[in-house]
């Protein structure tokens, strides 16, 4: 296949003849793609960021925990105090079977940590082994609470990112060292890297130290409070439809009224997630729809600037005519400088809008770890570059077609 080299020659002289005319025309071009494929990587980014925060969280929970009632029942005024029971868990496992897992958890306000001359303030739950199912924690070192950790309410703890780098700011592997919480020494065991915060009582991200239930219930004197509990729905099992009756079995033991749902608080994760994945879904639809509404105005603009040029031409289309240039000769040339147009625009506004998501990228990396990709896809890309081709296309049509329009006759006694 031979390259014409003096067609591109003209093109390029076509274009850069009015340089001004060129760059602001492919500049609406540019902005278009430089929108759409922005928008595109930044609202991956953001999703994945807001999705770190419920990382490792099963999808199919609920957190149940008490509050004062909001209605009397049986003799017990409105506004009473109660608290949730050790009890409860058993209840909840008998009562309901389509429960998975019952976890409780404890938590208190902190304190202070400390480790040689270093200090860190961290909050405290106290949790069984089988809440990592609830909450999946990603290990950098040691393991998780088990099973004998509880039975024999081990002095041992899991301390999250924050503590690990404020304690330990030289890094290494810090298990079998022992920080001291009040007057209290633990030793760890593991440490948890997740984003994900599980449930945290106004504890500051990444500071949460776990220890065995058994130790926290002996440690802070708790007897058999339980402040939540966290349950998880067995595969298929959808959570709104058990949520009444995990209030009910847990309200009913202690004389709240069943429909209480202030006094029994029941936090369905399931929604949570729903409503996070509806948002986004009208995030992209939004992304898509204001990306192809710019561009398609850019490709507009492309196509006046060129029946412009096709007017200022006319004589030398003529002449094109005359001495035997065919219509689709014409056709050609005039599609071909739409499309160069609007591709050079176009490849720029992606190179352009890939910087910036990069650049992005680079500031949510932390400790060689990104936090969040603000990229956009292989095939994305490619899309971007087969539309900005056809709105080139599109653009050119109808200058092509009012060129072919031109009668030689008529173009040579034009000035």
């Amino acid at each position: 296949m031979r390259i014409d080299l003096d067609s591109y020659r003209e093109i390029l002289n076509t274009l850069t003849r009015n340089k001004s005319r060129s760059f602001l025309t492919g500049f609406g071009v540019f902005w278009g793609v430089f929108m759409l494929v922005a928008l595109i990587g930044g609202g991956q980014g953001m999703k994945e960021m807001l999705n770190k925060n419920f990382e490792g969280f099963a999808t199919n929970s609920a957190i149940v925990w008490a509050q004062p009632t909001s209605k009397a029942y049986k003799g017990f005024r409105k506004g009473r105090m109660w608290e949730m029971e050790y009890k409860d868990v058993e209840r909840l496992k008998n009562s309901i079977p389509e429960l998975d897992v019952v976890s409780p958890v404890l938590f208190s306000n902190g304190g202070t940590a400390y480790f040689g001359d270093r200090k860190t303030t961290v909050g405290i739950n106290g949790v069984q082994p089988n809440y990592l199912r609830v909450s999946e924690p990603k290990l950098l070192y040691g393991r998780y609470l088990n099973d004998m950790d509880v039975a024999q309410c081990r002095k041992v703890c899991v301390i999250q990112k924050k503590t690990y780098k404020d304690l330990f700011p030289g890094g290494g592997d810090p298990c079998g060292q022992y920080i001291r919480v009040d007057s209290v020494h633990y030793q760890i065991v593991g440490v948890d890297y997740s984003s994900a915060e599980g449930i945290n009582m106004g504890s500051e991200e990444g500071t949460l130290m776990l220890l065995p239930i058994t130790l926290m219930q002996r440690t802070y004197n708790l007897g058999q409070q339980v402040h939540m509990i966290a349950v998880t729905g067995r595969k298929g099992v959808v959570m709104s439809t058990i949520v009444p009756r995990i209030r009910e079995t847990v309200a009913r033991a202690h004389n709240v009224d069943p429909t209480d749902e202030q006094g029994v608080m029941v936090f369905n994760t399931e929604v949570l997630f729903q409503l996070l994945d509806s948002l986004f879904r009208g995030v992209n639809f939004l992304i898509w729809l204001v990306g192809l509404g710019t561009l398609l105005a850019g490709a507009i603009g492309v196509s006046n600037i060129m029946m412009v040029t096709v007017r200022e031409r006319t004589t030398e289309i003529g002449i094109r005519r005359a001495i035997g240039a065919t219509p689709r000769n014409i056709l050609s040339q005039i599609i071909s400088e739409s499309i160069v147009l609007t591709l050079v625009a176009g490849m720029s506004g992606i190179l352009f809008a890939v910087a910036i998501l990069q650049m992005l990228e680079l500031a949510n990396t932390e400790d060689g770890i990104v936090s969040a990709h603000f990229q956009v896809g292989f095939w994305t890309a490619i899309l971007a570059a087969l539309v900005i081709s056809l709105m080139g296309v599109l653009a050119g049509l109808a200058p092509a077609a009012r060129a072919m329009s031109i009668k030689p006759v008529d173009a040579m006694r034009d000035e």
